[in-house]
């Protein structure tokens, strides 16, 4: 985010046009500032999203995404914590495998325990979702006559179905 500013030379009289950005610096727990480096997240990311169908380009957008989040607080200097918790939201959403592998070293998971709480914490919101999401139906019109929600039809039930195109061929 830079700033355009017009200004006049005090010699002259002269106008000219200025652009200006906050230089974002990372605070260290060690005390050690360092300019804020999207490339780094990128970089700690993909660790995470190993083996993962993760593109390049979906890491470049979680890295603008955390940048333009800790831009927002508008400060200068922010903690590398807060770095860490900005990145976990936008990848938890990208991949849920590679944010519970960054969880588990950005949050020093000590046990098997702690795996099955934040599994457990995704399970969770996931059902709050899909709540959300057949409270929404159920009450808007523009929900009635649509086709069923994916794991709601009788096959997700354990139902026997037929499937009619099969049929229709014989």
């Amino acid at each position: 985010m830079a700033i355009r500013r017009r200004r006049s030379c005090p010699a002259c009289g002269r106008r000219f046009t200025t652009q200006e950005s906050v230089i974002l610096t990372v605070g260290k727990r060690s005390g050690v500032t360092e300019p804020f480096n999207r490339d780094k997240i990128v970089h700690g990311v993909q660790r995470a999203c190993q083996g993962r169908p993760v593109t390049e380009d979906q890491l470049a957008i979680l890295a603008q995404q955390v940048e333009d989040t800790i831009r927002s607080r508008g400060s200068g200097e922010i903690p590398s914590h807060e770095v860490g918790l900005a990145i976990l939201g936008p990848l938890r959403e990208l991949d849920e495998v590679a944010y519970l592998r960054f969880a588990s070293v950005y949050r020093s998971f000590q046990s098997l325990t702690d795996f099955e709480d934040e599994i457990a914490a995704l399970r969770s919101a996931h059902l709050d979702e899909r709540q959300s999401a057949d409270q929404q139906d159920a009450v808007s019109p523009a929900g009635r006559g649509q086709a069923p929600a994916a794991g709601s039809g009788p096959a997700d039930q354990g139902l026997p179905v037929q499937d009619e195109h099969h049929l229709s061929a014989r």
